[in-house]
């Protein structure tokens, strides 16, 4: 965990170890820009200290080892006080061993069971939809992280046969979904409209999704000052698109919060903007911070990728280490340059990634100067 550490002026500050893990694609890319920016940001603001340690575990890493981890892997990063990761994910290796083998064998372990995922039209970036303006799109979408689709139920039999089964089953705990709607509903109670939407499929899972809602009603009444209401996915994704003023905090289970946050960043105007915490609430372990637009092995080595998402990320691993103050100053840099239209061209510019990282390190030495 952070240590102190005393200057020659006899002032101690914190010092954070961080893990640093590119992975594949784009990763390397954009989490190089992510400690660019993090080390400048460091040395303006002069109050703490970061040290980055790098890690090689990636596909390809799988390929020379036949696995994506070493052994030791956990008991490694225990001893950091946060993990910051690019993307998992090769074109010739399938999804799924790559998410369970690097990814998921990370966040399970480690209990980062809320996966946190805000939201907001940033200023200098405009919203596909019509009159969407910023401010009026402001979310932070919370999912459950470790188990319905991840609690990794389910078998294969018969393959090859006409009558081969195949099942996924999706597990709730009351256990598991209590702690993630009580760490939902204060994270609603720390957002100036103290409001939460609760997302479900109880008419048609009436048996896992009908307990979710009844938790979601008990955890409610321990929390008398925030609003709530509850609405069925489905119905979620017209509400987010034709009434995004009217929602603030959502939370969801590990499917449905997956793919109404890729929508969520879609309007908020591109994915390659969009940050995500893997939090363990306890702070027993540390949490892994990464941007959620994936490997994006298409742009790969172009120098194109948008590094936003992953300096979003950096500074809501800032906020969850207890520096916000220089968390806000960071996302308001970042803001500030996309306002001066340096952006990439998922956003209608033409910037690179290394324009985009010089022009947010340049933007925090002039403030520096103010």
């Amino acid at each position: 965990m952070s240590s102190p550490e005393t200057r020659n002026n006899g002032v101690s500050r914190p010092r954070y170890k961080i893990a640093a893990i590119p992975a594949d694609g784009i990763g390397p890319e954009v989490v190089g820009a992510g400690v660019t920016v993090l080390n400048k940001l460091a040395a303006t603001q002069n109050t703490f200290d970061l040290t980055f340690e790098n890690f090689e575990w990636s596909s390809a890493y799988y390929k020379k080892h036949g696995k994506y981890l070493p052994d030791d892997a956990l008991d490694v990063l225990r001893k950091f006080d946060a993990i910051l990761f690019g993307a998992v994910g090769s074109p010739d290796i399938p999804d799924h061993i790559s998410l369970w083998g690097l990814r998921l064998a990370i966040c399970q372990p480690l209990q980062q069971y809320a996966n946190v995922r805000p939201t907001k039209v940033l200023r200098g970036t405009q919203s596909p939809l019509r009159g969407c303006q910023p401010g009026d799109l402001d979310w932070v979408i919370i999912r459950e992280n470790s188990e319905g689709e991840y609690a990794g139920h389910g078998g294969r039999s018969h393959v090859g046969k006409p009558w081969e089964v195949a099942t996924d089953v999706s597990i709730f705990t009351r256990h598991g979904v209590e702690r993630l709607m009580t760490f939902a509903f204060e994270t609603a109670r720390s957002r100036p409209r103290k409001q939460i939407t609760v997302v479900t499929k109880s008419n048609a899972q009436r048996n896992g999704l009908v307990m979710w809602d009844e938790v979601a009603a008990e955890v409610a009444g321990r929390f008398p000052d925030v609003t709530w209401d509850k609405m069925l996915v489905d119905a979620m994704t017209t509400r987010m698109v034709l009434k995004p003023e009217s929602l603030d905090t959502i939370v969801a289970t590990n499917l449905h919060a997956d793919i109404l946050s890729d929508l969520a960043a879609a309007l908020a105007g591109s994915i390659g903007i969009a940050p995500t915490s893997n939090l363990d609430p306890t702070r027993e372990n540390p949490s892994m911070f990464e941007p959620i637009h994936g490997s994006a092995f298409d742009i790969t080595g172009k120098g194109i990728a948008n590094p936003v998402a992953t300096f979003w990320t950096a500074a809501e691993m800032l906020s969850w280490l207890g520096e916000k103050k220089a968390a806000t100053e960071l996302l308001d840099c970042v803001e500030s340059v996309c306002e001066q239209g340096i952006v990439t061209a998922d956003l209608g510019g033409k910037s690179t990634t290394v324009e985009v990282t010089n022009a947010v390190c340049e933007e925090i030495e002039r403030r520096l100067k103010r």
